[in-house]
């Protein structure tokens, strides 16, 4: 059995780390550090199916530290997936503040099991019969009751939060980065070189909607119009936000919202060319 379970996580591994090395502010690569790890879960679960531990520590073992590991990477890439849709574009007080409620919201849930945390972080075993054998939980230990709707062949009152834990101790590591890299730029000035680059003289307003220059920026960047493609849509945006004044509340959420039309998906680029046609047709006349 551990030699099964050792050669799946040692796939697992390999496969994660790649992820782990990639660019962390792609949902392409968050959705891949989710999909692998789904499918790693997806095969310790039809492994235990058919096959029993060998002792109750290799048992608790699993439970404690094999599994949660890659439970924790679920959870990690799952929360930063969540932490990109909603992250705010715009002056990086604003992405501070955002992040800052991110981590405060991460210490809040994990003070709600100190008790455990405490135990969990201390190295402790002398309760680890009860919080991660199955069919050996104590009501009165449990205090995440999500528990008692789970498959209880494949999940133990406690492994959840360990899993939470770890998750947390990743979450906070990769938001003291964003923090760190956003003083980075407040110290070097690098806001205030953007808006010597984007501005002009007199100042620019768009008069359409922030969804009509949204549907703009995808359909520049996808065309590869600027910088070859090179440049991000954040990095774009950004250049936007200085052009013009503005502030865009969450540009890929927009652009999922594009997506989402029945109708007319690209119906600002089709209001342009109308636009331009009818120009040059009565210029002709």
């Amino acid at each position: 059995m551990q030699t099964s379970i050792k050669n799946i996580l040692d796939e697992y591994k390999n496969e994660i780390e790649d992820v782990g090395l990639g660019n962390l502010e792609d949902f392409l690569v968050v959705e891949k550090g989710i999909q692998i790890s789904r499918r790693c879960i997806q095969s310790l679960r039809v492994l235990l199916r058919n096959k029993e531990f060998d002792s109750p520590e290799d048992e608790i073992r699993f439970f404690k530290e094999q599994k949660p590991c890659v439970y924790t990477k679920i959870k990690f890439y799952s929360k930063l997936y969540q932490f990109l849709l909603r992250r705010p574009q715009g002056s990086l007080n604003k992405q501070r503040r955002f992040i800052d409620q991110e981590i405060e919201k991460l210490q809040e849930d994990i003070r709600e099991n100190l008790d455990f945390v405490k135990y969990y972080r201390e190295g402790s075993t002398y309760l680890d019969k009860y919080y991660f054998l199955r069919g050996k939980d104590e009501v009165k230990l449990i205090t995440d009751t999500s528990y008692y709707l789970t498959d209880n062949e494949f999940s133990i009152s406690h492994d959840n939060l360990v899993a939470e834990i770890l998750a947390y101790d990743l979450l906070i590591n990769h938001y003291q980065k964003l923090l760190s890299d956003l003083r980075f730029l407040r110290k070097n000035g690098l806001k205030a070189q953007k808006a010597t680059s984007y501005h002009h003289k007199r100042s620019l307003k768009w008069t359409a909607t922030k969804t009509d220059l949204i549907e703009l920026l995808y359909a520049l960047h996808t065309s590869g119009a600027i910088e070859d493609g090179q440049i991000s849509i954040k990095q774009l945006a950004e250049a936007c936000e200085e052009l013009f004044e503005l502030e865009f509340d969450n540009v890929y959420r927009t652009y999922l919202e594009i997506k989402g039309r029945k109708n007319d998906r690209t119906k600002f680029l089709d209001r342009l060319k109308t636009s331009l046609m009818v120009k040059i047709e009565k210029d002709e006349l």
